[in-house]
């Protein structure tokens, strides 16, 4: 089993070889230099290296996200190739950690991967997320997310999670330890979805489907929040609920704040 963590939490200086490698970053006001140093030095957990996971580890690692972990338990199959695009024919049957890292030190050799064949729980988040000060739930589970976000609020760091169906799907961040403009806490996972659906509920992939292009273009949007995050630019989708509809080619965002009740008790 791999189980790679991250060695050097010391602050590193852009080389010249990445200077040369990011230089439209660079050339971005609102990025520069000293965005690309905090990407250098950012440390970001992915949950997830398949469908919503393979875009989201590509752009990090093109972009220069200096330490990403990637956390997942599965191996990778032929019918994964229709839409995890990180991994290709020759890694079926291997780890989707290990094809993913792999990939990634073709992309970028700069980038240190923590890869953990594992999967993520709130007692695995405790000994491992403190490694880290950005996570990204690319999960395909409600328990996952759930525990995603418990681990998140629990540690204080930010959350971008993502989630798809057939030809639709939704991104929204997280950061419940913070007060927004208006002096309110912001909302938390449970705000938005107070309870998980009954098993059975929703149907998974396998047995509906999935059109493969929709996990990119939601995998995208997570990364690019997360880019956002790290470099301080922008306006995160904290509060909001973005919504895609593939086949009407429309994207909608909602509004949601923190319960009274639950702020009340808080």
């Amino acid at each position: 089993m791999e189980n790679r963590t991250p060695q050097n939490l010391t602050p590193q200086n852009l080389t010249q070889d990445e200077i040369e490698r990011y230089r439209r970053h660079i050339l971005l006001p609102e990025i520069g230099g000293t965005g690309q140093q905090k990407m250098k030095n950012a440390r970001v957990l992915v949950i997830g290296a398949g469908g919503l996971g393979a875009p989201i580890l590509e752009y990090l690692a093109a972009a220069g996200v200096g330490t990403i972990g990637i956390v997942d338990d599965d191996r990778v199959s032929l019918s994964n190739l229709q839409r995890q695009v990180i991994h290709d024919t020759g890694t079926i049957g291997e780890m989707k950690t290990k094809s993913a890292r792999e990939k990634i030190a073709r992309l970028n050799p700069h980038v240190r991967i923590a890869d953990f064949e594992e999967r993520f729980s709130l007692p695995w988040a405790k000994r491992h997320l403190p490694l880290f000060d950005l996570l990204i739930d690319g999960s395909d589970n409600f328990d996952t997310r759930y525990a995603a976000a418990d681990a998140a609020e629990l540690a204080k760091i930010p959350l971008v999670t993502g989630a798809v169906g057939r030809f639709d799907g939704s991104v929204t961040v997280l950061k419940p330890y913070e007060a927004g403009p208006d002096g309110a806490l912001n909302p938390t996972y449970r705000d938005l979805f107070p309870e998980k659906p009954p098993e059975g509920l929703i149907p998974s992939c396998a047995e509906t489907g999935i059109v493969g292009a929709l996990t990119g273009v939601i995998g995208t949007l997570m990364a690019m929040e997360a880019i956002k995050l790290v470099t301080g630019i922008g306006e995160p989708l904290v509060g909001r609920l973005m919504l895609y509809d593939s086949l009407a080619a429309r994207f909608d965002t909602i509004k949601y704040r923190r319960r009274t009740a639950r702020a009340a008790a808080e």
